[in-house]
């Protein structure tokens, strides 16, 4: 069985270890912090974006732009120069997908949001199989960092628009 203050208490120091990473210096050398622990507790945390290499992208293989198609809808993903790794597997040069129907970019600075226009992936998938509506729809792809991050530049598809009969 499964403690759910295991597994709260283990995503609390994985996000803290991420946004603090290696000191750079021995504790000694630190500049002195000009921001009392009660201003610092009232700002929001910003996610470190992590960076995405020159020419990577991320693509469909299918469906094409403009394909008419029946439920379920197979799709598949492509990326190029990044490796697609699992959500909370923190390695360089990757990331794992999420489709965006219907919907534009999110905040790039924060998580994607998990919803039915915010598909994750975080299993590492590069395919999957959707039913949705009869008519007009529009698919992209976001890559994001193990913490669900976009990366910077973003790593972001063309749109594309399919019909569902």
């Amino acid at each position: 069985m499964v403690r759910p203050d295991l597994v709260i208490g283990t995503l609390a120091l994985a996000l803290c270890l991420s946004a603090c990473g290696e000191p750079s210096a021995p504790l000694a050398e630190k500049p002195a912090r000009t921001e009392t622990a009660t201003e610092n507790a009232m700002q929001p945390a910003v996610p470190v974006r992590a960076a995405s290499p020159e020419g990577a992208r991320v693509f469909f293989i299918t469906p094409a732009n403009g394909d008419t198609v029946s439920n379920p809808v197979d799709i598949e993903f492509g990326i190029e120069v990044m490796a697609v790794a699992k959500a909370g597997d923190n390695q360089p040069d990757s990331g794992h997908h999420h489709l965006l129907i219907d919907t534009d970019l999110p905040d790039l600075g924060a998580p994607v949001p998990a919803d039915a226009n915010h598909v994750h992936f975080g299993d590492g998938s590069t395919r999957t199989e959707i039913s949705l509506e009869p008519g007009q729809h529009t698919l992209r792809l976001l890559l994001a960092d193990y913490l669900h991050v976009p990366h910077d530049p973003p790593v972001v598809s063309e749109v594309i628009t399919i019909t569902v009969e």
